[in-house]
């Protein structure tokens, strides 16, 4: 995990620097019970489909521009994910031992197997997390609208 008392002072400068975005209000939604609720997951872990384009960090680059996400298809085994995250900070070791850290979707085939959530989402989500978040909003605005498509509830995030 990267630390901030670990970084070099250039290091925890750029990462502070990074400006949070404030909104003026804060939709809701009342909540459903999570028994009838169909979830998915929205991870920043840069994981895609081995035969999907990597992310990069830079626009036009080979895996597309900052704030892009790939699709995860809900059936997709663990061995065809691929995790190309370009961050140097980034430690990779738990997702190697269990995907379910980035990308719980055993966890969630339990719970709806248990009855606790009504259903998993046939596609799940990941952005590559280094994006800029002054990058993010246009392709969160595509990917509700594709949520919303698939009947999705309740998306879990991730950040990774």
């Amino acid at each position: 995990m990267a630390r901030l008392d670990r970084m070099s002072q250039a290091e925890r400068d750029a990462i502070l620097a990074i400006p949070c975005p404030t909104f003026p209000s804060t939709p809701w939604q009342p909540a459903r019970p999570l028994a009838d609720c169909r979830v998915a997951i929205v991870s920043t872990a840069g994981l895609h489909l081995r035969d999907d384009r990597p992310f990069a960090l830079t626009a036009g680059g080979p895996g597309g521009l900052p704030g892009d996400y790939r699709v995860i298809p809900t059936d997709s085994p663990a061995r065809e994910l691929v995790m190309s995250h370009v961050s140097v900070n980034f430690d990779r070791s738990g997702w190697q031992r269990d995907w379910n850290l980035v990308l719980p979707l055993d966890r969630l085939r339990e719970l709806a197997a248990a009855g606790a959530i009504g259903s998993v989402a046939a596609y799940h989500y990941s952005f590559m997390g280094a994006a800029p978040p002054d990058q993010l909003e246009a392709p969160a605005r595509r990917l509700a609208r594709l949520l919303a498509g698939d009947g999705v509830d309740l998306a879990l995030l991730v950040p990774v």
